[in-house]
């Protein structure tokens, strides 16, 4: 039996809640499942994830696949990288420190992104007053590149009348 650690929908209509199950990959998404291992709501602002730790590792060591998002949720969480750092061998102490390390980059990583799209926006719309200007200067500089070929071309064939004029005036005195 392979069994997968997925997402089982709950809630109302247009308000969803997910139970993370460990469930035969056979069954339906809200059928039969062996085992509830945790939460996600994803209405909340951040989104909650409230999982069973143990639970997800004794499933993981026995074989049980996550689906994409559980194991993005699993990621976010940092499940993923204590169950790295235990299949490495490292001790419990340099594992904390290294789930420590990892979620004062997480916040860090919080708090540039949320200065980055603040950022972003006011780029945004910098970039579109530049676009602006330089789309009047690239239609100011057509309307000028038109003009002058136009008068290129009055003074070509302006010196080609007077060209030959002087010709005929040469033949003439000969």
């Amino acid at each position: 039996m392979a069994v997968k650690l997925r997402l089982r929908r709950m809630g109302k209509k247009k308000q969803p809640i997910y139970k993370v199950v460990a469930a035969d990959s056979r069954s339906p998404r809200d059928g039969k499942f062996l085992e509830s291992v945790g939460l996600y709501n994803p209405l909340t602002n951040p989104h909650t994830i409230d999982l069973k730790e143990d639970r997800v590792f004794y499933w993981l060591n026995n074989g049980a696949q996550p689906t994409d998002t559980v194991k993005s949720l699993l990621r976010q969480k940092g499940i993923t990288l204590k169950k790295d750092l235990i299949k490495k061998g490292f001790s419990e102490e340099k594992i904390q420190e290294e789930l420590n390390k990892w979620e004062k980059l997480k916040e860090a990583s919080g708090k540039k992104s949320k200065g980055k799209k603040k950022a972003s926006e006011q780029s945004e719309t910098e970039s579109k007053s530049e676009a602006e200007v330089s789309a009047d200067d690239t239609a100011n500089t057509e309307n000028i590149s038109q003009e002058e070929p136009d008068k290129k071309s009055i003074e070509d064939s302006t010196a080609e009348v007077k060209g030959a004029a002087s010709d005929e005036n040469t033949s003439n005195k000969e």
